[in-house]
């Protein structure tokens, strides 16, 4: 099976476009892939779920070594990585964004980070041919009696490849929108080659895929006699189906009557090729088929499993021994979900058969959620924290924000003085008064000596396990949550005030009160909606989230949907996903966004190492925290709160911090791609268009 794999992976990362500098002959030494599977393959039922899991682990962009990344840019089903050296988790997936330490790229202004590439990026098909290829293999034989094998063995395996191009395609989607939609593997000929990259509307490219996912949800079974959840089922195909239409419906709505939707009459790119002159859109009447698949499908998998993991709301790690079991805690931390109805999909791992990951101990060492984020959890009265009567106990110190506060942050945020580990001493953080004090008050913040340290002082503990050894590079045995239901809980509220406006259907209502049960907080959502400030929503959290299109919602219902959301699926790497769809990052272009840590040169002060604190060198790279007098720079303009960054005036972001261009809701297409299918050199035949506000000629950056 490597044998063939390895074989039909050579073809298979041939760019479908990468022939036209290039005469065909060059290629025809390749195996065709008639001679490469022989007769006798795709013949079993078991080869053909060999074949299909193959694809569940995609390699790195950089190599062919099996090293597998876990975000969900680079991996079909993202997971924690695998090995002692290849980590790279989802859980860090939003990093980069309002919710937790890092940068990305996309906001940095001035000379762009960001530019057209040479050759590479998002356009490519290998995978999409390989997965092709079994299908336009695999189906007539089925069609035809052909596969021996238990027949609903057979259908299952067929289900799990059309989720995986099904899969493939958002990617496509999600990066690139318009793209080449090819159901089939196509011949070594130029000509052909060229006029298949014709590009499709997004909505369209969005289409097919719920078609495969229809296709794959009528093939699929419940995956007791394929190795259960750890592999694709019909829940997850649903699911998924959910998330690609809640996406879709939400971006072709929020970015109506611009460029990237594909209207003839914004300046969509694709209008001014001969191949879409016939075609016609109309935004209402596609939003509301992507809305209506949404809300079919979420409240499918909701109404199916009822019954969300419980929190019975024992904290982890009050105390040194015998740390509690929480089911919701646990749900992120365990070995085997196996028995939480909630995990519909997920990956274990084994030291025997592939080996654990790193989740564990890079999860300890430099991450963390900003203060912004942590002004968003309510208080367990369900009001936020400025409402009159919320009983917030402030941020002066760290573990105050826990106090009384949504059980999501408290459970996952790990605060100074916690125990970690079951049975071990170790806590979080390092500030004491004296040596005498048993009270731990600082987050370590400097690393040097220093376990458990965070960027921001509000670590990250969602995914943290309560077994020290699994804080060893490669022994990790944290299983990773692909799916789970409250994602289609959530996915139906916001689908249902998309369609519905503040007037919930009973079902949405439902679906919010038991996310909110979970959490500690009131099931009546309406006691958060009354308290509900817009204006000190902004001034609190400075959550990207109030926005779309650069103009502040007006609606608290869909604002706490935002909210609940942002919540709930905290640290697990769909942030990012989030504020392109609802075109969350305009405002950024006129109002410059500097994200914070904990309050620094509060009253917690009192318990650092003050010596290990740099600020105001002489050479500002030797700074390791921000300036107490950095009004510029402060949450609100104070400066007591670490300012992530400012704490070098030589580095970039200092200056720039977080601003965006338009075209970064899209990656551009790199110009290898125009010269191989253009004629003589002229970028304007190729039947590729560039996507909005970007150039064709390599290294330039966005031009809004």
């Amino acid at each position: 099976m490597n044998t063939i794999y390895n074989k039909l992976s050579r073809l298979g990362v041939i760019a479908l476009f990468g022939l036209a500098t290039v005469g065909c002959n060059d290629y025809l030494d390749i195996t065709p892939p008639s001679d490469v599977t022989p007769e006798t393959y795709f013949t079993t039922a078991d080869q053909l779920g060999a074949y299909a899991i193959k694809y569940y682990n995609y390699y790195t962009k950089d190599d062919n070594t099996g090293n597998v990344s876990g975000s969900r840019w680079d991996n079909a089903f993202p997971h924690h990585g695998v090995g002692g050296s290849s980590y790279k988790s989802f859980f860090d997936d939003d990093q980069g964004t309002d919710n937790e330490s890092g940068t990305n790229d996309r906001f940095f202004d001035g000379s762009s980070k960001v530019k057209v590439g040479n050759s590479g990026g998002s356009w490519g098909f290998g995978r999409i041919n390989d997965l092709n290829y079994f299908l336009e293999t695999v189906v007539p034989k089925y069609e035809a009696g052909q596969i021996s094998g238990a027949e609903d063995l057979t259908k299952h395996y067929i289900g799990e490849v059309y989720m995986l191009r099904a899969i493939e395609y958002f990617g496509k989607l999600r990066s690139l929108g318009d793209f080449p939609i090819i159901r089939t593997t196509l011949p070594l000929d130029k000509e052909v080659l060229v006029d298949s990259s014709a590009r499709k509307p997004r909505n369209l490219v969005a289409r097919f895929i719920l078609e495969d996912l229809d296709k794959a949800i009528s093939l699929l079974s419940d995956g007791s006699a394929t190795g259960g959840r750890t592999r694709i089922t019909r829940d997850a195909a649903i699911l998924f189906k959910a998330r690609v239409a809640l996406y879709e419906a939400t971006f072709e709505k929020y970015f109506a009557g611009t460029p990237f939707v594909p209207d003839k009459s914004a300046g969509w790119p694709g209008a001014r090729m001969a191949y879409n002159s016939s075609f016609s859109y109309d935004n209402d009447s596609e939003v509301n088929f992507f809305l209506d698949q949404a809300l079919a499908a979420s409240g499918d998998i909701a109404k199916r499993h009822p019954n969300l993991t419980v929190n019975n709301k024992k904290m982890i790690g009050a105390e040194m021994t015998g740390l509690p079991t929480n089911p919701y805690y646990d749900l992120f931390a365990t070995q085997d979900p196996s028995g939480q109805d909630e995990a519909l999909m997920y990956r274990v791992y084994n030291l025997d058969i592939g080996g654990g990951h790193c989740l564990n101990q890079y999860i300890k060492g430099g991450r963390g959620y900003t203060q912004e984020f942590a002004n968003t959890f309510l208080m367990d009265n369900g009001l936020p924290i400025y409402a009159e009567g919320s009983g917030y106990a402030g941020d002066d110190f760290v573990a105050d924000t826990k106090e009384n506060r949504d059980w999501r942050w408290r459970l996952f945020m790990k605060a100074p003085g916690e125990y970690v580990y079951e049975g071990d001493k170790q806590r979080i953080g390092e500030g004491k008064k004296n040596k005498n004090d048993k009270e731990l008050k600082f987050p370590a913040l400097i690393s040097g000596g220093v376990d458990f340290t965070t960027s921001t002082g509000y670590t990250k503990g969602k995914g943290w396990a309560k077994n020290s050894t699994w804080s060893k590079g490669g022994f990790d045995l944290t299983s990773a949550i692909i799916f789970r239901t409250a994602e289609a809980y959530l996915i139906y509220m916001e689908a249902a005030w998309e369609k519905y406006g503040d007037g919930l259907d009973a079902d949405a209502w439902n679906y919010w009160g038991k996310l909110r049960t979970r959490a500690g907080l009131p099931s009546d959502v309406q006691v958060t909606i009354a308290a509900t400030d817009l204006d000190k929503e902004e001034q609190t959290s400075h959550d990207f989230a109030l926005y779309s299109g650069g103009k502040r919602i007006t609606s608290k219902v869909l604002y706490n949907i935002r909210r609940e959301r942002r919540c709930e699926l905290m640290g697990e790497g769909l942030r990012w996903d989030d504020l392109i769809r609802w075109r969350a990052l305009e405002q950024l272009k006129t109002n410059r966004y500097y994200k914070h840590g904990c309050k620094v040169f509060g009253p917690m002060l009192d318990w650092a190492k003050k010596s290990k604190l740099k600020y105001d060198q002489g050479d500002p790279d030797k700074n390791n925290v921000s300036s107490p007098s950095d009004v510029d720079g402060g949450f609100n303009g104070n400066p007591e709160y670490l300012s992530l960054l400012r704490v070098s005036s030589k580095n970039d972001w200092y200056n720039s911090g977080y601003t965006w261009r338009m075209a970064h809701y899209l990656d551009p297409i790199a110009e290898d791609h125009f010269l191989q299918t253009a004629q003589g050199g002229d970028y304007s035949t190729s039947p590729i268009y560039q996507n909005p506000y970007w150039g064709t000629t390599h290294d330039t950056p966005a031009t809004e």
